[in-house]
């Protein structure tokens, strides 16, 4: 089992929105079969948007793999992210609102640094 430090570091580097942790908690239920983006916005009751950006950054992340019939399906690329994930999902069902601070941190500050870096300074 991976160290709760890890597996918040997971978390922040990971989601991008709770939309994101919740699809991949949805689809780790739910690995017996693959799902099409059409399908996965009404069963999680979402946009056709936030589905595809979350699909996206799961897939870039190791956690999802789309295949040849343009469906996904939960497949973490090896044991070890496997077991971050798994580790994520518990501690967001243990503490779903320390979890999603956690996400919503990492997201303000990647906003707040991408502005400062148009912040003009004087030398």
């Amino acid at each position: 089992m991976p160290a709760k430090q890890e597996v918040s570091s997971f978390i922040r580097s990971t989601f991008r929105s709770v939309w994101s942790l919740e699809l991949l908690c949805f689809l780790s239920k739910h690995q017996d079969r693959a799902w099409r983006r059409a399908e996965l916005v009404v069963a999680m009751r979402s946009s056709d948007l936030v589905v595809s950006q979350s699909t996206d950054a799961l897939i870039a992340a190791g956690l999802l793999v789309q295949e040849a019939s343009d469906t996904i399906r939960y497949c973490p690329v090896n044991e070890q992210v496997g077991l971050l994930a798994a580790a994520a999902e518990e501690m967001y069902a243990q503490r779903p609102d320390a979890v999603r601070r956690m996400i919503v941190a990492a997201a303000s500050s990647s906003v707040s640094q991408f502005a400062d870096a148009f912040r003009l300074r004087r030398d």
